[in-house]
């Protein structure tokens, strides 16, 4: 146990059984294990990238046993706890955390970290209209063109809410509708973009059911991805723009990364439909224009792709494992690599199963926070007592401990 100090989708316990892959083909033992790629079946489709497959051959370090990791950040007898996201401050050890009571929806709670993960306060003071909200908030740092800080939270379905804070967080407004539209998981992400001082590009999607007042599902069931902007530093919105719809494949829940150079934007994307892997979109005009989605490798398959540069220019993506065919399936898990591993379709250097969710694919909308001295603070909801309701645990981790542990295992199979 840790110590004490979509909501649209979940596998039930046998689809996650399913799509674990056997033990037995497991080489080595755990805290590693290297799994045998299974299936190459899905091709790639631009770029010259590699045929994916529907598991993967990088290494896997399990630190889910390992409670000196973790810290909880809320916990309730017999109250659903989930979604969380949370935010950096700008003195490196500030961590604001929000989430529902209930299953991505509810009443919104709120806490803070001043020691970079390490305690959190008791749940803070939050506006009436907070217990209303119909969704996953979603929290996001912006700044606009004078350099006025805010802090930004978003309430999804229709229509979509937003909270503004301008002194950190003390204080906020009521949650106030933004447009006449919604959607699901408003906003996956909120990030600035180079059309301007104070200007900001975020994405959410929907199936029909929130875009519009009284809107319904067509059949088939079409997921839509929508990007809207902002000039004035978050304050106000643009109307939504399709960025991509389909049917055959049901991606949502879009992950932000930029490039190392500034010049590309790639989005991470979930597969609802759970036939496929996840995909990748990318954009060169900042946001303007996208490739048609491509699939991603079993590695980076999951849900709700958070990711964030380390130091040392490699990145921590941490997200719900969905991948068709591996042991962690339904876990929290993270992935190491680079960039160019992502653009050019390669499976990256390892992953981390981070804990060990005990009922189906009910966990994991990571918030991942990256402190000045390297330290990755990353912080989810889970079952993570089996026969209770899920809770917000952090995990406090640093890439060199994992870098080593990896080393030394690759070199006791060595011998």
């Amino acid at each position: 146990m840790p110590r004490t100090t979509s909501r649209d989708a979940a596998f039930d316990s046998t689809d996650r059984d399913r799509n674990r892959t056997p033990r037995s083909l497991a080489i080595a033992t755990v805290p590693i294990v290297l799994l045998v790629a299974l299936s190459t079946s899905i091709a790639a489709a631009q770029d010259e990238r590699p045929p994916v497959s529907r598991g993967y051959s990088i290494p896997l370090l399990d630190l889910a046993g390992e409670t000196d990791h973790q810290t909880i950040v809320d916990r309730q007898t017999g109250q659903y706890l989930g979604h969380p996201t949370t935010v950096l401050l700008e003195d490196g050890r500030t961590i604001l955390c929000v989430y529902p009571q209930g299953h991505g929806r509810g009443s919104i709670v709120m806490k803070r970290s001043e020691d970079g993960g390490v305690t959190w306060s008791d749940r803070l003071p939050v506006p009436e209209s907070w217990a209303t909200s119909k969704e996953v908030p979603t929290i996001h740092r912006t700044i606009d063109a004078a350099g006025k800080k805010r802090l930004i939270l978003w309430s999804g379905l229709h229509p979509a809410r937003l909270a503004v804070s301008e002194d950190d967080g003390s204080t906020w407004s009521e949650l106030e509708p933004v447009g006449d539209w919604g959607g699901i998981v408003v906003m996956g992400f909120c990030e600035p973009v180079r059309t301007g001082a104070g200007h900001y590009l975020a994405m959410f999607h929907d199936d029909g059911r929130y875009i519009a007042e009284g809107s319904q599902q067509s059949k088939p069931i079409t997921f839509t991805l929508y990007a809207v902007r902002s000039t004035d530093g978050g304050l106000t919105w643009s109307e939504p723009e399709t960025v991509w719809s389909g049917s055959d494949i049901h991606l949502c829940e879009p992950g932000f990364i930029r490039s190392p150079d500034g010049s590309e934007i790639a989005v991470l994307l979930r597969e609802n439909a759970r036939r496929r892997n996840s995909h990748v979109i990318f954009s060169r005009d900042e946001g303007k224009s996208w490739t048609d989605p491509v699939p991603l490798p079993g590695s980076l398959t999951g849900d709700r792709h958070t990711a964030k540069y380390l130091p040392d220019g490699r990145l921590f993506v941490s997200f719900r494992d969905t991948t068709l065919l591996s042991p962690t399936a339904g876990d929290w898990v993270a992935w190491v690599g680079t960039w160019d591993d992502i653009r050019r379709g390669n499976e990256g250097q390892y992953r981390v199963r981070l804990m060990d969710n005990t009922k189906g694919a009910d966990c994991a909308y990571p918030g991942v926070e990256v402190l000045p001295d390297g330290t990755i603070v990353t912080t989810t909801y889970g079952h993570w007592t089996a026969g209770e309701e899920p809770y917000v645990v952090s995990v406090r981790l640093k890439i060199d401990e994992l870098d080593r542990r990896i080393e030394a295992a690759a070199d006791a199979m060595a011998k």
